[in-house]
């Protein structure tokens, strides 16, 4: 690429990086391996790129990701469906990794998405363990109810999967634990996060591995990128219900359950729970609101950094 480079698409598959840059049009590829990412990289930092946009895949895209930040280049991992989309709102129906390297920087050109937080490594590998740690709970749900309707060969053979899988459990809190300690900068955040009732071990370490940007944002960008901030659904008269959408949901799924619990063990969040309650609303719309209003409450104390006060947390 001798054009200088402005905004970059870049398609991830499993051998192959596809590479489109707007405006001049340019593309490339190359093998997904050390080499073609040391190629991609030198490459990236002569042309000096606005943005940088890469769709997610899984956890495919990590390595890419991981050379990207450490040559501090401006990279933005995008929701799938957002690029596919905004695919075909311009027209753009056909699919294939070119294809999709060309939407991905036009995306990148138009919409411009803004610079978030990209996790370093050792973040990376905290939300691997707890990723491992959901699908393992998964397959417990999951055997324990085959568990109840085999035959007597089966449940034997279940019975141990599941003390296996149980085995398991502990050993990834285990690591999970271990990870934690080797840095001080997350075992303050963990406590500081913990010292609010309702929040438990889950909740404190999903924001640190799923949800860098708390307390950096404010009220109304933390509660949009959690996916629990409510959007209108009005047209002419019709003035329909507010929901939520989208979002991170590993932070929404926990970040329910210790709003759950701090419904009734967080005397902020009780109160606050109670008046909406009181006042018609119904539990789910209530509990949602309880969410946002937990979720504010732990940005604000994070920025601050300041552990748990119900005085100030009620003026939240």
């Amino acid at each position: 690429m001798q054009t200088p480079l402005v905004f970059v698409g870049i398609d991830v598959s499993k051998v192959r990086l596809d590479v489109a840059v707007r405006p001049s049009g340019e593309q490339n590829s190359m093998t997904y391996d050390a080499t073609g990412i040391t190629t991609l990289i030198a490459q990236l930092t002569q042309g000096q790129p606005i943005r940088i946009v890469v769709e997610a895949t899984g956890g495919l895209e990590r390595p890419l990701l991981r050379a990207l930040v450490a040559a501090a280049l401006p990279v933005i991992v995008v929701n799938p469906r957002q690029v596919r989309d905004f695919a075909k709102a311009t027209g753009q129906l056909a699919k294939t990794d070119t294809l999709d390297a060309q939407v991905l920087a036009r995306f990148a050109e138009v919409i411009q998405p803004a610079l978030r937080v990209i996790p370093d490594a050792q973040t990376q590998e905290l939300a691997a363990l707890l990723a491992r740690r959901r699908q393992v709970l998964a397959m417990q749900g999951a055997e324990q109810h085959r568990l109840n309707r085999a035959p007597d060969r089966v449940r034997k053979r279940i019975e141990a999967h599941l003390r296996w899988l149980r085995a398991e459990r502990v050993r990834l809190d285990e690591d999970l634990d271990d990870l934690i300690q080797q840095s001080p900068v997350w075992r303050a955040r963990e406590g500081l996060l913990q010292s609010v009732p309702g929040v438990g071990p889950v909740m404190s370490r999903t924001v640190l591995a799923e949800l860098p940007e708390l307390g950096r944002l404010n009220r109304e960008q933390i509660v949009a990128l959690v996916g629990v901030a409510p959007f209108n659904r009005d047209s002419g008269r019709l003035r329909g219900h507010r929901t939520i959408w989208g979002g991170r949901a590993p932070v929404r799924r926990a970040l329910y359950m210790a709003a759950l619990v701090a419904t009734r063990w967080n005397p902020v969040i009780h109160r606050f729970y109670q008046r909406l309650r009181a006042a018609g609303k119904a539990p789910k719309v209530a509990l949602v609101a309880a969410m946002r209003k937990l979720l504010t409450m732990l940005n604000g104390m994070v920025h601050a950094g300041t552990p748990w006060q119900p005085v100030v947390a009620r003026e939240a």
